[in-house]
């Protein structure tokens, strides 16, 4: 069993026992937190995916220390200008133990769920659509026609025009 939860605007998969690094949180260390964002919870290969949350579904882990993680290297150079400048970075991160997926409903009403939407799924609507492109390929034949007439009796209607110094034929 595994979840995707959301921390920091990230995005981790995680199951039971899984330790994990992720953007800092405020908690101090052997508290235990509840992450409320899950995306989607899978189990034995079902996955539920939420919309974009699943309502109710949490994921209980433990805060095992407030760390930095590994040294970075800024460096920005503009060539041909003697411009280089060299900085280093340690991010503040949180490392968590998953403890628990909670799933937001039991496995049954999921079961239900799959069951309806194969249901849902399965009639097909051939026919009407095969009726439904036909009128449309009339409509747009006669709306052609109708086109072609009204251009023709705008050139038919168009006058010659009349200017103060005498007029144009």
């Amino acid at each position: 069993m595994y979840a995707v939860i959301k921390t920091g605007g990230k995005q981790y998969k995680v199951s039971k026992d899984d330790i994990i690094s992720v953007e800092k949180l405020s908690e101090d260390a052997g508290k235990k937190i509840k992450l409320n964002e899950v995306l989607i919870i899978s189990d034995k290969g079902k996955p539920l995916v939420g919309n974009p949350l699943i309502k109710g579904a949490s994921v209980d882990a433990e805060v095992i220390e407030q760390t930095r993680s590994s040294k970075i290297t800024v460096f920005k150079k503009k060539r041909r200008h003697n411009y280089r400048r060299k900085k280093g970075h340690r991010q503040l991160v949180t490392n968590l133990k998953i403890l628990k997926i909670n799933s937001a409903e039991k496995k049954e009403s999921l079961e239900k769920k799959r069951k309806d939407d194969k249901e849902t799924k399965k009639p097909s609507t051939t026919k009407t659509t095969k009726k439904k492109t036909e009128t449309k390929k009339t409509a747009t034949k006669s709306k052609k026609v109708e086109d072609k007439t009204k251009k023709t009796a705008k050139k038919s209607k168009s006058k010659a025009k009349s200017t103060t110094k005498g007029s144009k034929e």
